[in-house]
């Protein structure tokens, strides 16, 4: 795993949570905050995964 997949898969972990701990105390904004870090972790993950990919490729 690279770098970009390693801290997208983190932020997409701690968006869940953020999320989940929003639903629990009632806050909408929490929530969306949550959501948020969700979507620029898995948007990272891919980054790091089209670098793995390119990185496999070239190396063939």
């Amino acid at each position: 795993m690279n770098q970009d997949q390693v801290q997208g898969s983190v932020k997409d972990a701690i968006g869940n949570i953020q999320e989940q701990a929003g639903k629990l105390i009632g806050s909408q904004d929490q929530q969306v905050q949550g959501l948020h870090k969700q979507v620029e972790g898995r948007a990272q993950k891919v980054v790091g995964d089209l670098k793995a990919l390119k990185k496999d490729l070239v190396g063939q």
